[in-house]
């Protein structure tokens, strides 16, 4: 009994600590970009057939994929760097935008632009037809199941979605949170039997928030959780090169991606 209310008040301290951190998220940072690299614009239907815009970054058609989900109020542009970075470590990319985002710097979210005239709703649980469609139209083009990269808010959709959906091989979660526990079941019972390959990871300041999240789940092989020693930061923005200690997320990235390729 104890114990259980012990975990019933850390989820709820979770439960806060994870929407505030999605809500506060602001575009006070700058995205570093290759201007002189220009990524392929392509769209696909949602499984609603909302269009869903996003970018392609192909280093070779037989190269494995990767699909790449934005964090609250953000959008594609939030892996420009990123992407290109993946493409020399020999992985192609999607980097989406979802109908839950906004604009970042000088970058729209046309995803977004699009649903709000069509009067569609656009919080976080409604993009999740939008992250399953691009899974499945990203391996129905590439013939194989994608890795699926989630940041924020869209890293606790993308492990809902790598537990049930045979097209994703792999699953890398920046920022995960139980805050859908309400509308989907807890994340700790969905992943007790998760076998895929999976990558979690936070700022330092989140890891203990994760380690409460992972507590019954334990790792198997090529999963883990990274802690970086530095603050870190929250989301995919970690990896930005304007960050502070991208470097050590980078290096366990790349040691990951490189065990399951």
């Amino acid at each position: 009994m104890i114990r259980n209310l012990l975990l019933a008040s850390l989820t709820i301290i979770l439960l806060f600590s994870c929407k505030s951190q999605i809500n506060s998220d602001s575009n006070e940072d700058s995205i570093q970009l290759d201007t002189e690299f220009k990524p392929k614009q392509i769209q696909f239907p949602s499984l609603d057939d909302l269009p869903i815009t996003a970018h392609l970054y192909e280093v070779n058609p037989d190269a494995p994929i990767i699909i790449l989900c934005h964090q609250a109020r953000f959008n594609k542009s939030e892996y420009n760097g990123i992407a290109q970075r993946l493409m020399e470590l020999g992985f192609n990319s999607i980097a989406l935008d979802q109908r839950s985002g906004g604009p970042i710097a000088n970058y729209i979210n046309e995803t977004v632009l699009v649903a709000k005239k069509k009067d569609l709703p656009t919080d976080y649980l409604d993009a999740e037809q939008d992250i399953i469609a691009a899974v499945n139209y990203a391996a129905k083009q590439y013939n194989e199941p994608v890795i699926l990269w989630g940041s924020s808010y869209s890293s606790t959709l993308a492990l809902y979605i790598a537990a049930e959906n045979k097209n994703v091989s792999a699953v890398i979660s920046f920022s995960p949170g139980d805050y859908f526990k309400e509308e989907k079941g807890s994340l700790r019972e969905v992943l007790t039997d998760f076998k895929k390959p999976m990558f979690v990871t936070s700022s330092n300041y989140e890891s203990t928030e994760l380690n409460i999240l992972m507590y019954d789940i334990g790792l198997g092989e090529n999963q883990v959780q990274f802690i970086p020693e530095g603050a870190g930061h929250h989301g995919s923005r970690a990896l930005w090169p304007s960050q502070t200690g991208g470097e050590e997320y980078w290096a366990a990235i790349e040691a990951f991606l490189i065990n399951i390729k």
